[in-house]
């Protein structure tokens, strides 16, 4: 696997690709009192122009209770089909911004929220990562495969895809 670390916008635009082509995420947070974490499934809402993931949240979650105790988190992101992973780290940020709430909402939110757009439970969360590192491949998972095994079998090195650091 090669190493391409990317920086700024090349960061960014991969970030943002990678959770875009993905969606479903893994939120975790850190449980006070306890060793483990707590993680949930969340969809973005969008990745802005620097990097930032936002996400609606409910008030009366369990992330969002331990979000407010320690803003540390971190997001992973799998995409097993296409061999495509993304982990990242960063701090979260909760609010109640309307204008937000009113740009994220749609059907799949309202599902999710049993008062509607007005819930007083809904906020906002946003995400800025402080690292973030990502894997992924060229051709997709069968030619990955057949790479590796060829490897495997004759000793030679394959580039089967790439990692890096994404500083964004």
């Amino acid at each position: 696997m090669s190493v391409e670390n990317l920086k700024n916008e090349e960061a960014i635009s991969k970030l943002k690709k990678m959770i875009d082509d993905i969606d479903i995420g893994i939120l975790c947070s850190n449980v006070s009192g306890s060793e483990y974490i707590h993680a949930v499934p969340m969809s973005r809402q969008e990745v802005d122009d620097e990097g930032n993931i936002w996400f609606l949240i409910s008030a009366t979650s369990q992330s969002h209770q331990n979000l407010l105790q320690n803003n540390k988190t971190s997001l992973l992101y799998s995409d097993v089909k296409n061999y495509a992973f993304l982990s990242l780290s960063g701090t979260a940020e909760i609010s109640s911004d309307r204008n937000r709430i009113d740009k994220y909402w749609n059907k799949i939110i309202e599902a999710w929220f049993e008062g509607g757009k007005e819930d007083p439970n809904i906020r906002v969360l946003k995400v800025t990562p402080l690292e973030a590192h990502y894997w992924d491949n060229k051709a997709g998972k069968l030619v990955t495969f057949l790479k590796v095994a060829a490897s495997a079998i004759s000793g030679a090195k394959m580039d089967i895809g790439r990692e890096g650091d994404l500083a964004v």
